[in-house]
C-alpha cells in the first residue's frame, strides 16, 4: 500500500487540533499553573522519590531553573520537598492533595474535551482511528535498525 503524500502534513495538523483541544481544556482551569508548571507536575507524578537535580536531567535545564520552579510550586501549595529518610541530605520533591487534584480535573477535563470531538466522529471512523494510533504509537517506540546493518539477516 502505498503512503498518501500528504500523510506526515495531515499527522502534524492533527496533533495540531489536538493540542487545541487539550490547551482548551487546560486554559479552562480556575488555578493560575503554567504549563511548565503542569509538566513539572505530571514528571515528579510520574517519577516518585524524585530530586532537584533528577527533575532538571528530566526537563534538560539547569538545577537552579529547576530550583525556582519548585519554589514557585511550593509557594502555591502544589509541592513539598521532603529529606529523604534513608539519607537527610537528600531532598524529595512531593505533590500535595491539592496538586493531586488538580493533575486529576485536568486529566478529566482533556478527557472530555477529546471525547467531545470524538464523539462528532462515526464509530467506523474512531475504531480505525484507534488501530492507526495504537500502531503509529507501536512504530515511533521500536528501535530503528542502526544505519548501515542488514535488518535481513537475524539470527533467532
Amino acid at each position: 500500500m502505498e503512503r498518501p503524500p500528504n500523510l506526515a502534513a495531515a499527522i502534524e495538523s492533527a496533533a495540531e487540533a489536538l493540542i487545541g483541544v487539550l490547551d482548551s481544556a487546560t486554559s479552562r482551569h480556575t488555578v493560575s499553573v503554567s504549563p511548565t508548571q503542569l509538566r513539572v507536575l505530571s514528571l515528579i507524578v510520574s517519577h516518585p522519590d524524585t530530586n532537584v537535580n533528577r527533575l532538571a536531567e528530566l526537563l534538560d535545564v539547569v538545577p537552579s531553573s529547576a530550583s525556582r520552579l519548585c519554589d514557585r510550586l511550593e509557594a502555591v501549595g502544589l509541592l513539598r520537598r521532603v529529606a529523604d529518610p534513608r539519607d537527610r541530605r537528600e531532598v524529595r520533591l512531593i505533590p500535595t492533595a491539592a496538586a493531586d487534584t488538580l493533575l486529576r480535573d485536568l486529566q478529566e477535563r482533556r478527557h472530555r474535551a477529546v471525547q467531545a470531538v470524538l464523539d462528532r466522529m462515526p464509530n467506523r471512523v474512531q475504531h480505525e482511528l484507534l488501530l492507526a494510533l495504537v500502531a503509529f504509537s507501536q512504530a515511533a517506540t521500536t528501535t530503528a535498525p542502526q544505519a548501515g546493518s542488514d535488518s535481513t539477516a537475524r539470527t533467532a
